[in-house]
């Protein structure tokens, strides 16, 4: 038997009936004696393999190499989950006296606000940004929250700053068919602030590897389990708070500008009008966006 759905009075009532007197708690030690315990599915099987996944893995890693060498900086970027704020129960659990009393259902209605959580992590640093915009999560916000860490961190951090490296899912608002992203990029950032910023997108069903997902935000996520996001205040305060013994250290920002979502980009005027370099390896996927 490789598993049961049977509890372990089923068990118990189903030992009973043929002739075994074993107690449901009898029964739950045996269970665990022969290795059996309760487990959740675990989504570990990508419904898509790229094939040129490995190839791309290699590229990445051999450009991070590159951008460590030079002590210029590298992100992994993404969006967390979007959350609604309000008095809302929060999955996981917390040490307490009382258990916290939240509203019933979870409707939009009785909402205070949303959040759409993009984060930064520096691969260099073990710190990381998180911005929290309140409307709708496009390519230009997610560029906007890339330009909120430049001028608020790492123009201060790395001095003579030239060059950046994005780590970023192949889709998303920062996805490699995205044309205003790229867009973005260039009138935001590489035109305005004189750095060139090659970015590398992970294949279709690899986001889990994207460092900022278990380098960030699974920490944040555990440091809120089971606390009620009532305010965007509550939610930087607990994002400001998340740590590792490894000395994580993440800054949270509030975004409350409006974003129009559905503008289209046309492929072939946005790349007249950038400045793009396509890489001979897999260039859907690796590109620079010069100054």
């Amino acid at each position: 038997m490789n598993w049961t759905r049977k509890s372990t009075y089923s068990l118990s009532k189903t030992l009973i009936d043929n002739g075994v007197y074993v107690c449901p708690n009898t029964a739950g030690k045996v269970l665990k004696s022969l290795g059996y315990s309760l487990k959740l599915n675990k989504k570990s099987i990508s419904s898509t393999q790229h094939p040129d996944r490995e190839k791309q893995f290699r590229f990445i890693e051999t450009k991070v190499r590159e951008y460590e060498d030079i002590g210029q900086p590298i992100i992994s970027v993404d969006t967390k989950k979007k959350e609604m704020i309000g008095n809302f129960s929060n999955a996981g659990r917390k040490y307490c006296i009382e258990a916290e009393k939240t509203l019933d259902h979870d409707f939009l209605s009785n909402a205070s606000g949303k959040i759409n959580p993009y984060g930064i992590y520096e691969r260099l640093t073990n710190k990381g940004a998180v911005v929290l915009g309140t409307s709708s999560e496009t390519p230009e916000f997610a560029v906007d929250s890339i330009e909120t860490w430049l001028t608020d961190i790492a123009l201060a951090r790395y001095s003579g700053m030239k060059k950046l490296l994005i780590l970023c899912d192949s889709g998303g608002s920062n996805g490699y068919r995205k044309h205003g992203w790229k867009y973005y990029l260039y009138i935001k950032l590489s035109s305005v602030y004189g750095i060139d910023i090659q970015v590398c997108h992970y294949p279709s069903g690899a986001s889990k590897w994207n460092p900022i997902e278990h380098k960030m935000f699974s920490f944040i996520s555990k440091n809120w389990a089971g606390v009620p996001l009532r305010s965007y205040e509550v939610a930087m305060n607990y994002i400001e708070s998340t740590t590792t013994t490894k000395g994580l250290a993440i800054q949270a920002f509030l975004n409350e500008k409006e974003y129009q979502s559905g503008i289209t980009f046309d492929k072939s005027e946005v790349e007249n009008c950038i400045k793009i370099k396509r890489d001979e390896i897999l260039p859907q996927w690796n590109y620079s966006i010069l100054s």
